[in-house]
């Protein structure tokens, strides 16, 4: 079989796919929405967990170095209230190190059953140390041991699969031991956005998008805007 056959049965493959909603999509009206976007973006995140979505809280995060070229990756959120959204990773890790080089990142989720996307743009800054273990404390005994094993490494060349596994085992024994045990190196991020965009697809295309931009001389501090899909 050719080269130009595999090109063009694998666009035929690409044309022919469709995102699986979960039958109707919900309506979203802009001129309901509230003053800020924290409140819609709980109640959206809530309503897709409630809704079966398979892990409502990842989300990609995009950051940029000195160099300004982009890297992407999934993470976890941990929490959003009026600091801003949070997650974790180790400071010493590819995203730790941009984001010190650069401390302006974006995060996008996606709720396919919903056909709902928001995306988040701002500044990162770092959370105190004694945040930044409680953070530590408050995840599962399988991600402490990940912590505790990526400590100073992740995003490091591995040279053999047998060494992760050692770091592996020893840090499942590490926490289990002791449950409190931290990870010098793990940090929690919070990005304070300037903008926060919520869309929402519509059946016949005619999406909806909404985006918040900061303005502290706004009601709520937030200026609202429609976009075109």
């Amino acid at each position: 079989m050719s080269d130009a056959h595999h090109d063009d049965a694998f666009r035929e493959l690409l044309r022919g796919l469709r995102v699986p909603h979960a039958g109707e999509l919900p309506v979203f009206d802009p001129a309901q929405a509230p003053d800020a976007p924290l409140p819609l973006f709980r109640r959206w995140l809530r309503e897709a967990a409630e809704g079966g979505e398979p892990g409502p809280h990842t989300m990609m995060l995009a950051t940029a170095g000195a160099d300004g070229r982009p890297s992407l990756r999934t993470v976890m959120l941990h929490d959003a209230d009026a600091h801003g959204w949070h997650f974790g990773t180790h400071r010493t890790s590819r995203k730790g190190r941009e984001l010190a080089e650069h401390p302006y990142a974006s995060l996008g989720f996606h709720w396919m059953r919903s056909g709902r996307q928001v995306r988040i743009g701002g500044r990162v800054t770092e959370a105190g140390p004694e945040e930044s273990a409680a953070d530590l404390r408050g995840r599962s005994p399988a991600a402490l041991a990940a912590a505790l094993a990526g400590a100073g490494r992740q995003s490091a060349v591995l040279g053999a699969y047998e060494d992760l596994e050692r770091a592996f085992e020893d840090a499942y024994e590490r926490a289990g031991r002791d449950p409190d045990a931290t990870a010098p190196t793990w940090t929690l991020y919070v990005l304070e956005p300037d903008e926060v965009e919520f869309y929402q697809e519509e059946a016949r295309r005619r999406h909806v998008r909404l985006r918040y931009r900061r303005a502290p001389e706004e009601r709520g501090g937030w200026r609202r805007e429609l976009l075109w899909p």
